[in-house]
């Protein structure tokens, strides 16, 4: 469903920003970044791209607390690894592909939408 009311580079850059977001996933503002966006936007890709954001970051904190709690007993240290990795390189793949198809929102693969 394409949306041609609303501004193209806004689009691009509020989601950017809300899949970027986890990138400062050290600190609690990486979550608020999404929300805040998601209060604020009256654009529907935007609102979705921001959800989707939002249930990213759920998902890898979710993960986090189980594999956190698998290496205790020494099986999740590759797991946390592919945490890692997937932390880093699926914001990056939302990213550029909100930018080159701006009127789509992203979808992560494999994780629960719980928003």
């Amino acid at each position: 469903m394409t949306y041609d009311v609303y501004d193209s580079d806004k689009r691009k850059l509020l989601s950017a920003l809300c899949h970027g977001s986890i990138f400062i996933s050290a600190a609690v503002i990486s979550i608020g970044i999404p929300i805040a966006v998601l209060l604020v936007s009256d654009d529907p890709v935007v609102k979705e791209n921001a959800t989707e954001s939002l249930n990213f970051h759920i998902n890898l904190w979710l993960y986090g607390l189980i594999f956190g709690i698998l290496t205790i007993v020494l099986i999740g240290w590759p797991l946390l690894g592919l945490l890692a990795i997937a932390n880093v390189v699926m914001p990056i793949i939302a990213i550029l592909k909100v930018l080159n198809n701006p009127d789509q929102s992203f979808r992560y693969p494999f994780i629960f939408r719980i928003l």
